[in-house]
């Protein structure tokens, strides 16, 4: 029996086992996890580094020194234009993102590299090849006049892509400025093609501007041949068409749209003016007919001067007439003169008034005569006219095919004057800074080196370390058991290989001891009666820890003043008996067969309370004796006597024994060992048990490495845990 203050100090430590068993599903922090796995595999990490270290250290000692010349150019965004004529390129497309991004790709173009390759006759030169470590065959190491054409092609296409695949571009952010780099064996030419390089890009810009507006000339000039072919065919069939239809324009002018309007043509003009001849035509023979009245006639002869004067001769004669008659009669000879004299004037007026009248209407019929050959020619110049605007459609299609053949024809011609001074302008490409020769090489550079290879290294041995990870599929982490298995988690068994099992279990302070008290409190909460009054612990395989379980259990549960039996079911292999020390020469196979009592094979184990019944002689088939009910009756027959029976079975995978005990007892303890048989295994062994209705209690993790008990898994080791220096488990 233990003292007052060990049992208090236990009944403390179970109710803090309690809260850990509650806690027991919680993931542990990633970070932990993954300082676990590098642990556990830091032989393999430690290799994979040294390694790349080894490798990058040779590595490095054997390149070859890289010479790298830099030159910097200016690239503008407009250029200087001195004739302020626009030339072929637009100048706000020159201030964008994308003109710099085409600059820098045209820095790495490939005709780029082709005038270099050609300007400095890099395909004739051994030492540029040499100096890029690029070996010439033989047949091309000599360029002779008998190498083939396409033998000297493919030695340049060579020369080129060489180029190509040492120089480098680098913008200076939020500047025009770019240096260029090449980099070689040679610094002399490092220097020389980064230099190059620079001027012909400046000569390409160049003449590529020159070539744009050459190509916009030669563009224009065809252009302008049509275009004057075009504008003298519309000139000839406008006037033909004018010739063939009489239209002829008096008068035309040009609007500021270039379009030529004609304003009158010749029948538009004669048109007009009969038409207004016509209407005082008009006038006058209606006048003329109105002076054809009589009342017109009267106010005529009224007017007349010769009239008038007759008129007046008659008046005065008339009054001497009438003096006459007041002295003489009418046949006085004086008077009768009068008279006559009267007379005749009278005969003259008649006359004048009748010449009048006859001139008047004279006057009429050659107003009407007028009047109608007036209308006579505006009517056919009226139909001279609708004939014209007919053909004055077709006449307008001529007009504007000539003014917009013109009108292309000057802008053009404009355009390829202007062009022809446009590339009056100063280069926005211009060299700052030509490149020095080199005095110390750029690369290999040993710390770069050591530590993209310890980078590279890092990165291969955690590749490779989890590729591992993933390959062992065993339990490493007790909060997989509630993740992977579904299953209570009861607690974990510290690696402690390297002491003895009992004297550990012995030892009340010990690792093993604390672990186990800490899976027999968390056992504890498996019932709502406290302790199971009957268990069986099984594991999927041998040697996993299930029988050092089994004998643990019954000694930390005996010590808290119960009574514990504890069976050897394990018929096949047998050891509980090893652990005590006791005969195995009869037990469970004698009870089981009918040849003893569970009284006569009870053994002591030197642990008050605590008793055990051994495996016995190994029967001919286990499976057969396990498959009647004799063992539920051992067990109910023990429980009399027993507070609690602990049955060591076998392993579950390959066996029937396993199983069929399970009816026998109240639940199964589980147990696997850390880092042994992969998930899927013990999930085999469980679905055989959940195949018979077993009740399971929880699962005990053993062979833990110390390194993992350190997040708090499931057992406390408080007395001294870090003076013990034992790493392996215990055997079952």
């Amino acid at each position: 029996m233990l003292s007052s203050n060990t049992i208090d100090n236990t009944s403390a430590r179970e109710a803090d086992q309690s809260d850990q068993l509650i806690r027991s599903d919680d993931n542990p922090p990633i970070l932990l996890q993954w300082w676990d796995v590098v642990l556990r595999r830091k032989w393999v990490v430690i290799a994979i580094l040294v390694a790349a270290l080894a490798f990058g250290l040779i590595a490095t000692l054997l390149m070859t020194p890289i010479f790298t010349a830099d030159t910097r150019i200016e690239i503008s965004r407009q250029r200087q234009n001195v004739t302020n004529v626009e030339g072929v390129e637009s100048g706000d497309a020159r201030g964008d993102l994308e003109f710099y991004q085409t600059q820098y790709a045209l820095l790495e173009a490939r005709s780029l590299g082709e005038r270099v390759a050609r300007h400095l006759r890099l395909a004739d030169n051994p030492e540029f090849f040499s100096a890029h470590g690029v070996e010439i065959p033989a047949d091309e190491a000599q360029l002779t006049e008998r190498v083939t054409t396409e033998t000297r092609k493919r030695r340049f296409e060579r020369a080129v892509d060489i180029l190509l695949g040492h120089v480098s571009i680098e913008p200076l952010r939020g500047s025009a400025l770019v240096d260029i780099h090449y980099s070689s064996a040679d610094p002399q030419l490092s220097a020389t093609i980064s230099n190059d390089w620079a001027q012909q890009f400046v000569e390409l810009s160049i003449a590529r501007r020159f070539a744009s507006t050459n190509e916009a000339r030669e563009f224009l000039e065809r252009q302008l041949d049509d275009l004057r072919t075009k504008v003298e065919v519309s000139d000839r069939e406008l006037v033909d068409y004018a010739s063939r239809n009489d239209i002829i324009s008096l008068s035309s002018q040009v609007d500021a749209e270039g379009r030529t309007q004609s304003e009158q043509t010749i029948t538009q003009f004669n048109l007009s003016a009969l038409n207004a001849e016509l209407s005082r035509a008009t006038a006058d023979r209606i006048a003329a007919e109105s002076r054809m009245g009589g009342a017109a006639s009267t106010a005529e002869a009224t007017s007349s001067p010769a009239i008038s004067g007759l008129r007046q001769r008659r008046e005065e004669l008339a009054g001497q007439y009438a003096n006459l008659l007041v002295k003489f009669e009418p046949e006085y000879p004086a008077a009768r003169a009068l008279r006559q004299e009267i007379d005749a004037l009278d005969a003259s007026i008649a006359r004048e008034v009748a010449r009048i009248g006859n001139t008047r209407t004279s006057q009429a019929r050659e107003a009407i005569q007028r009047e109608q050959e007036l209308l006579r020619r505006v009517n056919q110049l009226k139909r001279d006219f609708d004939g014209q605007q007919r053909d004055s459609i077709q006449y307008n299609i001529f007009l504007r095919e000539a003014d917009t053949n013109r009108q292309l024809y000057d802008a053009l011609l404009q355009r390829y004057k202007e062009i022809g001074v446009a590339g009056v302008e100063a280069n926005n490409i211009s060299i700052v800074d030509s490149a020095e020769v080199p005095e110390s090489p750029s690369s290999p550079n040993l710390i770069l080196n050591m530590a993209l290879a310890l980078l590279i290294g890092g990165a291969v041995a955690g590749i490779a370390v989890f590729l591992m990870e993933q390959a062992d599929e065993g339990l490493r982490d007790p909060a997989q058991v509630r993740r992977e298995l579904n299953i209570p988690f009861l607690g974990s068994v510290p690696d402690l290989d390297e002491l003895d099992p009992i004297a550990s279990l012995a030892d009340v302070k010990s690792e093993l001891s604390e672990a186990y008290l800490s899976i027999r409190s968390n056992l504890a909460f498996a019932t709502p009666q406290g302790l199971p009054r009957s268990v069986m612990v099984t594991s999927t395989r041998p040697a996993e820890g299930k029988s050092i379980t089994s004998v643990a259990l019954a000694t930390i549960i005996a010590r808290t003043g119960q009574r514990v039996l504890l069976i050897d079911a394990d018929m096949r292999s047998p050891s509980i008996n090893g652990f005590f020390g006791s005969s195995n020469a009869k037990g469970l196979s004698n009870i089981l067969s009918g040849n003893a009592d569970l009284a006569s094979t009870l053994r002591g184990t030197g642990t008050e309370g605590l008793d055990h019944v051994p495996a016995g002689p190994m029967p001919p088939s286990a499976s057969e004796l396990l498959s009647s009910t004799a063992m539920a009756n051992i067990v109910r027959e023990a429980l009399e006597k027993y507070d609690m029976v602990i049955v060591d079975s076998p392993p579950i995978l390959g066996l029937a024994d396993a199983p069929l005990l399970a009816s026998a007892v109240d639940g199964s303890i589980f147990v696997a060992e850390a880092g042994g048989v992969a998930v899927r295994g013990i999930r085999s062994a469980l679905d055989r048990l959940r195949g018979v209705h077993a009740k399971f209690f929880g699962l005990v993790l053993t062979k833990l490495p110390h390194r993992q008990a350190g997040y708090g898994y499931g057992y406390g080791y408080g007395y001294g845990y870090g003076d013990t220096a034992g790493t392996a488990s215990a055997k079952g």
